[in-house]
């Protein structure tokens, strides 16, 4: 994407772990990204039932506090044994909000005893982007990394449930994956791929 002016996108999120991938991620996208955080707007309650719900519930809000387009985010890890637990709520799974070291010990605990065949898991991240908080046809794109959960946490890279995830074709578990690697591969980064095609399909309607 080439623009003389970058324009300014609001980022619905105040995961440090997912601002440095959307930072990267977005280094050659044509916007300057700015955090909700850095103009005093908070997290919203995520009431939704469902990733799609919850990404524009928070790209509505940042957009309707600041202003200025904004991209909401939501992912999670989803466990086919565990009826797709821990999904939407993979950030509090453990019932504390943010903690990945008490969440993993809990997916860990859930999955004891499973043979790999049966610890099938993909991560997911649906992207919002509102033009304006009442935007009625929002841009929707989604992305969905597939792999299996491991029996014992793996590297120190990334952020969340990376450590436990081993991505399908790869020997190094999410936390172990060089980051211009993972940004290719990852959930978030094929959403990031296909919300760009949206924004190009825009610019030439």
């Amino acid at each position: 994407m080439s623009h003389t002016a970058k324009s300014h996108l609001v980022l619905a999120s105040s995961n440090r772990g997912k601002l440095a991938e959307f930072n990267d991620l977005f280094a050659d996208s044509g916007f300057d990204v700015v955090t909700q955080g850095s103009l005093g707007v908070d997290d919203v309650e995520e009431t939704g039932l469902t990733f799609v719900e919850n990404a524009l519930l928070k790209a509505r809000n940042a957009s309707r506090i600041t202003g200025m387009p904004a991209l909401g985010d939501d992912s999670g890890l989803c466990v086919t044994h565990l009826r797709g637990a821990p999904g939407l709520y993979s950030a509090r799974y453990s019932g504390t909000h943010g903690d990945a070291s008490a969440n993993n010990a809990k997916l860990l605990r859930e999955l004891e005893g499973l043979p790999t065949e049966q610890r099938g898991a993909f991560f997911i991240c649906v992207l919002v982007l509102v033009q304006h908080a009442d935007d009625p046809a929002p841009l929707i794109a989604e992305g969905r990394w597939h792999g299996h959960v491991l029996t014992e946490q793996r590297g120190a890279q990334g952020f969340g449930y990376d450590p436990l995830f081993l991505p399908d074709g790869q020997t190094s578990s999410a936390a172990e994956l060089e980051s211009s690697l993972k940004n290719r591969l990852s959930h978030r980064g094929k959403a990031l791929v296909a919300l760009h095609a949206q924004l190009a399909e825009l610019r030439h309607d």
